[in-house]
């Protein structure tokens, strides 16, 4: 067996994928799963974006481009900042990468030396810790709790802030809680990292269009401008345009962060799908009618699965502003038997025993750095999350 580097034993694979790769072995048995453990809408790529693909496609837009993106696509990516962020941005500012993940990543490479720190509020999105140790930096975890609607405060910035913090990330609305930073929150945050010009900002925006309750959303560095020169404000098509398999992620920020993250990828995957970005620049310059008909469907989802959760002995849910996710707390179900006479010791356990028994698939908090608590995704069919809670429900009347 070939010698693995050292490097693999500071990450693990994503909780997310393998417990969505177990739930389709079971399918695969036979086994009726339903599976609310990834972050996907279930709505298809917009008609207008599909077809932007195949004039692309017929046109043989289909060799390299640019490496960090195409022009054409840059600059409707800088029309998107200013319509929506009210951010203004040059085309050297702006680079484009295969996913959000990727530009993620590259930021980090770019930017992290041995040690350097990265404040990380939890709970986070699974990816966050590994790709800063990945990149040879140490994640500093925040616990966030729901008591503070699980987002990181100005207060608790101040008191993280070392001389080795490189970064602090902050997402909203969240993955895996769906909370979402007021503009006024966001600008208490902004007010603390004035006060450390060494620390960099990366907001990753990726929900930024599905939100609820006429919840308004904010990005920081339109929120305090002063910090616009270290802030790295990342997005992309995936969620909002259920262009998730597309693989295009965008971000604006400082030109010489915006180079070196090109210098990365130029070494590692190059450019981005052509036709992907095709679709992407139609998808940022078209028409965004689908978006409130689907913010509805997703809300009434949310709604529905809260009340059932919530009524769910053992259970207790706090409604989310955006994203397509609930995080329910688990709590009040560990320490409790199974009737094999199974102990529920975590929120590991309750998930385990949710998918060998409900055979509903969710993602265990802890492996977003809050424990007691789990993951589900409301982006699926009415009826299959009706029966999901169901099925919940149901075994959880069978505990001790």
């Amino acid at each position: 067996m070939p010698m693995l580097s050292d490097l693999l034993n500071a990450v693990k694979p994503s909780p997310t994928l393998s417990i969505t790769k177990t739930a389709g072995e079971m399918r695969r048995r036979g086994v009726d799963v339903i599976g609310l453990s990834q972050g996907e809408p279930d709505f298809p790529t917009p008609d207008h974006i599909c077809a932007a693909a195949k004039v692309a496609i017929d046109a043989g837009a289909t060799r390299y481009t640019d490496v960090d993106g195409t022009r054409e696509l840059k600059e409707a990516i800088i029309r998107k900042f200013w319509r929506d962020n009210s951010l203004s941005y040059d085309v050297s500012e702006i680079s484009v990468g295969t996913g959000g993940k990727q530009v993620i990543f590259n930021a980090l490479l770019a930017t992290i030396n041995p040690g350097d720190e990265v404040i990380i509020p939890a709970p986070y999105w699974v990816s966050y810790p590994d790709m800063v140790r990945l990149a040879g930096g140490v994640p500093v975890e925040v616990a966030c709790g729901e008591e503070q609607d699980f987002k990181i405060t100005a207060d608790q910035l101040k008191a993280a802030i070392s001389p080795r913090t490189k970064w602090v990330i902050l997402n909203s609305p969240s993955n895996p809680t769906g909370a979402g930073y007021a503009r006024i929150e966001l600008a208490e945050i902004g007010a603390e990292l004035m006060r450390h010009p060494h620390v960099l900002v990366m907001t990753d925006d990726m929900y930024e269009h599905v939100r609820y309750d006429s919840w308004q959303f904010s990005t920081i560095a339109s929120v305090v401008p002063e910090l616009r020169d270290r802030t790295l404000t990342v997005n992309g098509v995936s969620k909002s345009y259920a262009m998730t398999g597309w693989r295009i992620g965008y971000a604006g920020g400082p030109k010489a962060l915006i180079q070196a993250m090109g210098t990365i990828q130029s070494q590692s995957t190059s450019n981005p799908c052509s036709v992907a970005q095709a679709a992407a620049l139609a998808a940022l310059d078209g028409s965004m009618d689908f978006i409130v008909p689907r913010n509805q469907a997703f809300e009434r989802r949310r709604d529905n699965c809260l009340v059932a959760l919530n009524a769910i002995e053992g259970l207790s849910c706090r409604k989310p502003e955006g994203a397509f996710y609930l995080f329910p707390s688990c709590a009040g179900l560990i320490g409790k038997t199974t009737l094999d006479a199974v102990t529920l010791r975590n929120d590991v356990d309750v998930c385990q025993f949710f998918l060998d028994r409900a055979h509903v698939a969710a993602v265990p908090g802890s492996a977003f750095g809050l424990e007691g608590y789990f993951r589900i995704s409301f982006a699926t069919a009415d009826e299959r999350l009706e029966e999901a809670c169901k099925r919940i429900k149901e075994v959880c009347s069978l505990l001790a």
